[in-house]
């Protein structure tokens, strides 16, 4: 594909070694350069360092379903102003914001569904930029021809559709222009309040609420565990072996195999390991459970877990309530604590909405999944605001059930 419009040229690169590191850096939130020039805040699940891993390790190719096929804008001397992340598709695994039911009712009525064009971090439930524009590049105009961009990849291609996931909600209005639906979903993020440490957060919960808390931290520990936070240098690939057991041990049994090859954790390890936080608990001198989550600009994300001992409590502590001690102590604004999960609510963790957006080839599919849409759009937000109202935070400095804390 390769179109022109006021002297930049968009096109598609068959991975991301085909773009430096360098020019990629340069992208709003991509690294933390572009954090400061462009002011996003980075997001490392869309920096070189991590999408190349995903490639280079085997982990995204044709053979695994997803077939590299970024879109990128070119100024007329050749520098890169503009990319957004995307796989032809052959199957709808690996993304987080479920389009089964489309394709099957799409494949029932005589129509092909797969392949399709999938627009995201691989893998990846977290919002990121997908729009990705250098500064000095009018930002609208860039986004919307990177959003025309897959548009016209769709119709080239013959695939059926497109589909944009975890999108911030600041470019759904570009992907709108463009003729793509809007999606929303929900997740559990925690917001840090300049909290000083978690006692200063527990402060802000309801009394009964409090106290399950403490009681829960403390049971998590008991049998003589301790908690490792391990990131940068600390990152061996001893450390990699094991976490790797405890990946492949959940992910063998939710989806029966893994998405993430073991050579993954080792490129990560080499190319952006400050970006990397391993939360391990030990006992008996082994390591026993581990979670792995990455360091934004200004956000903890939470991904993989995985355990060889089961203990009451223990996935909550190493997933939910370290992650929290650890945001509070670098400064971070919130944890994203990854895809579903209603438990987190009682752990400090509110709903949040999140953004998709899908551009529909077929006019009858796409008729009939917008209407689905606007419906799925008053539920999410209904049930969003059931759950904030049910969440554990005292009311308006008053506990739940009139006493003041």
């Amino acid at each position: 594909m390769s179109t022109e419009d006021n002297e930049y040229t968009l096109s598609t690169v068959e991975g991301m070694n085909a773009v430096t590191s360098e020019e990629w850096s340069h992208l709003g939130g991509a690294s933390r350069t572009s954090q400061i020039e462009s002011g996003l805040f980075y997001n490392p699940f869309v920096s070189q360092a991590f999408l190349s891993s995903l490639e280079d390790s085997g982990s995204v190719t044709a053979e695994t379903g997803w077939l590299p096929r970024h879109i990128v804008l070119r100024g007329p001397d050749g520098t890169l102003k503009g990319a957004m992340p995307a796989y032809i598709k052959s199957h709808s695994m690996g993304e987080y914001v479920f389009d089964h039911a489309w394709a099957d009712a799409f494949q029932r009525a005589g129509g092909r569904y797969y392949p399709k064009l999938q627009c995201s971090a691989p893998f990846t439930p977290a919002t990121g930029p997908r729009l990705m524009v250098t500064p000095g590049l009018g930002a609208q105009a860039g986004r919307r021809a990177l959003a025309a961009g897959g548009r016209s990849l769709c119709t080239q291609l013959g695939l059926s559709s497109v589909h944009a996931t975890f999108v911030p909600e600041a470019e759904i209005a570009d992907f709108e222009a463009e003729g793509y639906l809007h999606r929303t979903d929900q997740q559990f993020h925690f917001a840090n309040q300049s909290y000083r440490d978690y006692t200063d957060f527990l402060e802000t919960l309801a009394s009964r609420k409090r106290k399950q808390l403490k009681r829960e931290r403390r049971s998590a520990l008991e049998n003589g565990i301790e908690i490792e936070w391990l990131t940068g240098s600390d990152l061996s690939e001893a450390l990699w072996d094991t976490f790797y057991g405890f990946y492949t041990d959940t992910s063998g049994r939710k989806w029966g195999r893994p998405y993430l090859t073991r050579q993954f954790f080792s490129l990560i390890g080499e190319r952006m390991a400050e970006d990397v936080l391993l939360v391990l608990a030990r006992r008996e001198g082994r390591y026993i459970a581990g979670a792995i989550n990455f360091i934004g600009g200004d956000c903890l994300y939470g991904r993989h877990w995985g355990c060889l001992e089961d203990h009451p409590f223990l996935h909550f502590e190493v997933c939910y309530h370290q992650a929290i001690d650890f945001a509070i102590a670098r400064g971070l604004a919130r944890v994203e604590a990854g895809a579903q999960g209603e438990h987190k609510l009682a752990r400090g963790y509110l709903p949040v909405t999140t953004h998709s957006a899908h551009y529909i080839d077929h006019p009858g599919l796409r008729n009939a999944v917008a209407d689905y849409l606007e419906r799925e759009r008053r539920d999410v937000a209904h049930i969003g605001q059931v759950l904030t109202d049910h969440g554990p935070f005292r009311k308006g400095g008053i506990e739940n059930g009139g006493e003041e804390a």
